[in-house]
């Protein structure tokens, strides 16, 4: 299973979402593919994803699941991936969400379809009830950090995920808007889940 999670105000329909899902299909990986549209709540969005998880009926998820998070979807890969012992790969995550996300209390739109929400003042606690004391088998892990984040700080995701696979991007924007450039670890990353 490869479970894609996308950041705060985001959508299936982001630009990384839609390439690794055209990537993913055009190596005949699509029935893995798993990329929901997470809740605005927190706690919703660990549900959801716990639920999809379970129903995915998985022999074992340690080798069997990977997870993609990007922003604050990277948060959650991070939560669940402490949870389920499986593999990460995080997208310039957030890993103060609770800190970072306090000034976004309110309403917004979404990126993709301008559709309202807002989101709510508990959802900082549901952010701060889960979040990982530390970072285990930090191995597990494969961290894309672009020096050019103008949302989060890079040097913070270095300091959370070290001793983790990836590398840094010098340059680069938050959205990592030159994504296609960095399919070839991403998929080499996700291959062993599913057998290749």
């Amino acid at each position: 299973m490869i479970l894609y999670l996308h950041g705060f105000r985001s959508s299936p329909s982001s630009y990384k979402a839609q390439v690794l899902a055209k990537a993913v299909a055009e190596k005949g990986w699509q029935d893995q593919w798993v990329c929901p549209q997470l809740p605005e709540s927190p706690a919703a969005a660990i549900a959801l994803c716990n639920q999809l998880i379970q129903e995915a009926n998985l022999t074992d998820p340690a080798t069997d699941l990977r997870i993609i998070g990007s922003s604050l979807g990277g948060y959650y890969a991070h939560v669940l991936a402490e949870q389920w012992g499986c593999k990460a790969l995080l997208l310039n995550p957030a890993v103060h969400a609770p800190r970072d996300l306090a000034t976004q209390v309110g309403e917004h739109r979404y990126y993709h379809s301008d559709v309202p929400f807002v989101f709510h003042a508990n959802y900082i606690d549901e952010l701060t009830a889960m979040q990982p004391s530390a970072t285990t088998q930090p191995q597990r892990y494969y961290l894309i950090a672009a020096s050019g984040d103008e949302v989060l700080n890079y040097q913070e995701m270095l300091h959370t995920f070290s001793g983790s696979q990836g590398f840094l991007i010098f340059g680069s924007d938050h959205g990592i808007s030159d994504f296609d450039l960095y399919l070839s670890p991403v998929l080499h990353f996700i291959a062993p889940s599913i057998g290749s």
